[in-house]
């Protein structure tokens, strides 16, 4: 029997005055650019996209997205300069700031009554094929989910979002890499409910294909999860989704469905997190904890996000490499000024001496220039290896990463490019007792020690 969801529903979705509210704002800023457009001759159109002009938004997550759209035989430079005019103008009417951002081209935001507003310009396009940028589709997506997804569904939309939010599988931007809006609607599209939904994951499997148009363009992807896009059959709605996200949604919908405290997965984890209990739960694990911290550039945190997370994975990748045990390693960041490399290693202190390998045994002339060069008297033989025992450079791991942290040898590691001199002049080890102070670092310790802790409950 299906749970009554709609005492969820009265907590999760707008209420009657927010509803009014961006109806408000959203019809004055298309109202203002619609009329500029027709009095300077402007050949262009703003329109309303996105979950708000779709109507599956959660409450308090009503950011407005007003789409410029031009005629696809103009240029792409007239494109950027009109849009941002308008953009520009439309700021000025309601004496709010225009900030610049950059995705395949450039786009302003702003907030207007608390409302986050994004006037992104882009080419009016009927069909994927037509594509000129990536976010011309979106005029397409918010067409066809609002052709498609019926009104009663809504609201299966609106759960699905929060139930991943809450799980921490919702969104597809680098940070998280989970599931994009989009892709929620053409779930609740394809298999109708949001608990029709859950059941359906139970059984995915790796590369699992949602082709609602029948397009069968699914096998030349070969991603977790593949769905392909109603208005272009050569894109892949859950490219952004990683493997890890698509794996806990799976047992997330396994849990929640064998669970008898079902509405606690639409709510944050009830938890008092404080900082001795992290404290105690890190000396548990009598693991040794490196902390590096150290500044960041201004980038927007699409660029942010992957650079920490291939610096650090390539950090525990080294340290490995060099029989310092890793046994996690993770990143936080305040998106502002200051980002934290943490490694949970195994290893305190290695031995004095380690086994070089040589060549095979049975490769006569490599043995033989491998002798040559270090002697008969420190060789020996390993299974069928030629090997000799050498001195460590470094046994702490510690002094390992001061070596690698230098401008001589972070070449070793792929950092992200916009990191390698924020790292170089400013890292520093820090201790776990200060970095506690802090409480959005208290809760990154608590996920670093629970791990998938939000989709169970």
């Amino acid at each position: 029997m299906n749970m009554d969801y709609s005492f969820i529903l009265k907590d999760i979705k707008p209420t009657t005055d927010e509803e009014k509210e961006v109806k408000r704002v959203s019809g004055m800023l298309l109202d203002f650019i619609n009329d500029k457009c027709a009095v300077e001759d402007i050949d262009a159109e703003a329109v309303l996209v996105g979950s708000v002009a779709k109507k599956t938004y959660l409450r308090g997550k009503s950011d407005i997205d007003i789409f410029i759209s031009f005629p696809l035989n103009i240029d792409k430079s007239v494109l950027k300069e009109k849009g941002l005019y308008l953009a520009h103008q439309c700021c000025d009417a309601f004496n709010v700031r225009p900030y610049h951002q950059f995705a395949s081209h450039p786009y302003v935001t702003t907030e207007i009554d608390n409302f986050k507003i994004d006037f992104v310009p882009c080419y009016r396009i009927d069909d994927g094929s037509q594509l000129k940028s990536a976010v011309d589709r979106t005029i397409l997506h918010t067409r066809y989910v609002q052709s498609n997804l019926e009104d009663n569904q809504k609201d299966e939309v609106i759960l699905l979002k929060r139930f991943m939010d809450m799980t921490g599988t919702y969104g597809s931007e680098f940070k998280v890499g989970g599931f994009a809006g989009y892709l929620c609607e053409l779930l609740i599209i394809k298999y109708g409910s949001f608990e029709n939904t859950l059941k359906e994951a139970c059984t995915w499997q790796y590369g699992h294909r949602i082709d609602l148009m029948e397009y069968g363009t699914a096998k030349q992807f070969k991603d977790p999860l593949i769905c392909i896009d109603p208005t272009d059959k050569n894109r892949n709605v859950g490219a952004a989704l990683r493997l890890d996200k698509y794996s806990q949604f799976i047992q997330s919908a396994r849990n929640y469905l064998n669970s008898d405290k079902k509405e606690e997965y639409f709510y944050p984890i009830k938890k008092d997190i404080t900082k001795n209990t992290i404290l105690n739960e890190l000396e548990f694990h009598e693991s040794n904890y490196i902390a590096i911290k150290f500044d960041i550039p201004e980038i927007p945190l699409d660029t942010l996000h992957p650079q920490l997370k291939k610096t650090t994975d390539s950090i525990e990748k080294i340290l490995n490499k060099n029989d310092f045990q890793v046994f996690q390693s993770s990143y936080w960041t305040d998106e502002k000024n200051t980002a934290i490399v943490l490694l949970e290693l195994a290893v305190f202190r290695l031995n004095n001496i380690k086994v070089h390998k040589g060549p095979k045994i049975f490769l006569d002339d490599a043995c033989k220039n491998f002798i040559g060069k270090f002697g008969l008297e420190n060789c020996y033989v390993l299974d069928d290896y030629l090997v000799l025992n050498v001195e460590r450079e470094f046994v702490t791991p510690k002094s390992f990463i001061c070596h690698l942290l230098t401008e001589e040898y972070i070449s070793l590691i792929k950092v992200g490019k916009n990191l390698i001199k924020y790292i170089l002049e400013t890292y520093e080890f820090c201790d776990l007792n200060d970095l506690a102070d802090d409480e959005d670092v208290l809760i990154f310790l608590d996920d670093f020690l629970n791990p998938n802790q939000h989709i169970k409950r």
